[in-house]
């Protein structure tokens, strides 16, 4: 499986979703968004409706009906009702469920930097986990930095 680190150092969880999600049904991919905070959960479904037609992004929470459906699932949990083959961690919070799918993103800032690095460590000896680490630069470009 593939784990990708993406730092958030400039712009909020909220704004970098859509952009990585876009990018996950363009692959033709479907997503499993997972966030423990209820609150969080909304604002990233309202962050990915809010795109410019046509491109707004469906998506649905894991507890409603037709959730089997949305091709782009949210929930607490790593939850694969949907069919997706990748999860994002929107809150920076490794979850073991997540090793389940082909490719786990996790978003994390500077209050889970240590914990991103602590699992950065922790995935170093692992034949079965590729990582890659995003950085975002001055221009809110992604880069590939490890």
């Amino acid at each position: 499986m593939q784990v990708d680190f993406y730092q958030l150092s400039r712009d909020p969880v909220e704004r970098v979703v859509p952009l990585l999600a876009g990018k996950v049904l363009e692959s033709g991919a479907r997503l499993a968004m997972v966030a423990r905070d209820e609150a969080l959960r909304r604002r990233l479904s309202d962050a990915l409706w809010a795109q410019d037609p046509p491109a707004f992004l469906a998506n649905g929470m894991a507890d409603e009906a037709g959730a089997d459906r949305q091709p782009i699932l949210i929930g607490e949990t790593c939850d694969r009702t949907n069919d997706a083959t990748m999860t994002l961690l929107a809150d920076g919070e490794w979850r073991e469920d997540a090793a389940a799918f082909e490719r786990a993103i996790l978003l994390f800032d500077d209050t889970a930097t240590d914990a991103a690095r602590d699992l950065w460590r922790q995935f170093a000896g692992r034949d079965d986990i590729e990582r890659r680490f995003f950085k975002q630069d001055e221009r809110g470009r992604w880069k590939l930095a490890g």
